[in-house]
C-alpha cells in the first residue's frame, strides 16, 4: 500500500442514506420526506453561508442553526444531502417550501451542533 493510497482510506467515510441518519439520531423531519433516500457522505457545520459555498461537498449534511430561505440556495447548489438545523430551531415556511421544490431534507434536533456533529461523525467513519 503506498503512502498516497493510506492518506485517502483514512479520509474515506461510511455511507448511509438521510433517513438512517434520521432515525439513528433521532432527527425530526419538516420537510421533503421523500428525498430521505438522499446518499451521505459526510457532513459539514457552519453557519456562514460563504463558508458552506466553499467547502462542502456533495453529499454532505450540513449543520446549522440558520432557517431562512437562503440555506437552501447554499443547499441546492453544493447538492447537499440534508440541512440539520440545531437547539431546537425551526424551518421558515418559505425554507420548507423550497425544501420540497429542490429534494433537499431540511430535519432537526435540540441538540448543540458541536453533540450532533460527533455523533454524526461516529456514523460515517
Amino acid at each position: 500500500m503506498t503512502q498516497d493510497s493510506i492518506k485517502f482510506k483514512l479520509f474515506q467515510y461510511n455511507t448511509m442514506n438521510v433517513k438512517d441518519v434520521v432515525e439513528r439520531l433521532s432527527l425530526n423531519v419538516f420537510s421533503a420526506t421523500e428525498a430521505l433516500d438522499r446518499e451521505v457522505t459526510g457532513g459539514y457545520a457552519s453557519d456562514l453561508l460563504s463558508d458552506v459555498m466553499g467547502h462542502a461537498q456533495e453529499g454532505h449534511i450540513w449543520i446549522t442553526l440558520q432557517t431562512h430561505k437562503n440555506i437552501m440556495a447554499v443547499a441546492s447548489l453544493k447538492d447537499l444531502a440534508a440541512i440539520v438545523l440545531v437547539k431546537g430551531f425551526e424551518p421558515d415556511k418559505d425554507t420548507m417550501e423550497l425544501s420540497v421544490k429542490e429534494g433537499i431534507p431540511v430535519l432537526g434536533t435540540k441538540m448543540q451542533a458541536f453533540e450532533l456533529a460527533g455523533k454524526l461523525y461516529e456514523m460515517l467513519k
